[in-house]
């Protein structure tokens, strides 16, 4: 297996344990490459959430898709976003954190938690992003899958 194919295997399965934690606290996928709308007009299901939800453009004027999009959440009612980012050895992924980091203020329809996992992100890197907390409205927190497990048993 290549490297880029291992990363990419890793990070479905960081994204797995959020979509387990999600199902775990009675959430119902309502589907994968959906659009906001789609997942905002399936009220019936009060907790939902999709995968690959397309969300509009971002700072580039390109497509913009999200790992999760939940709704039913009662302390934040636009629904929640979730990010999830794995680097297991040095590579690109905590480069890419301006990106995101911007995205998310801009041009993200909701409060977003960015898990993150791997022992490759430069250390710098993830302090810098956590620090962005405080600046960036639409950024709730960043968070190790073990802390995301912690604040996902508190808040779903």
């Amino acid at each position: 297996m290549t490297p880029g194919a291992r990363a990419n295997q890793a990070g479905k399965i960081l994204e797995s344990n959020v979509d387990a934690i999600l199902t775990g606290h009675g959430y119902f996928q309502i589907g994968n490459h959906v659009t906001k709308e789609y997942l905002l007009n399936a009220s019936l299901l009060n907790k939902r959430y999709a995968k690959q939800v397309y969300i509009g453009n971002g700072i580039y004027q390109s497509s913009l898709k999200v790992d999760f999009y939940v709704m039913g959440l009662p302390a934040i009612p636009s629904g929640l976003i979730i990010e999830c980012k794995w680097q297991e050895s040095g590579g690109s992924v905590d480069e890419k954190f301006p990106y995101l980091n911007l995205n998310i203020q801009d041009y993200y329809s909701a409060p977003t938690i960015v898990v993150i996992g791997g022992e490759g992100m430069r250390e710098g890197a993830i302090k810098w992003l956590k620090k962005q907390v405080d600046y960036n409205h639409n950024l709730l927190a960043v968070h190790t899958l073990d802390r995301f497990i912690a604040w996902s048993n508190k808040n779903f």
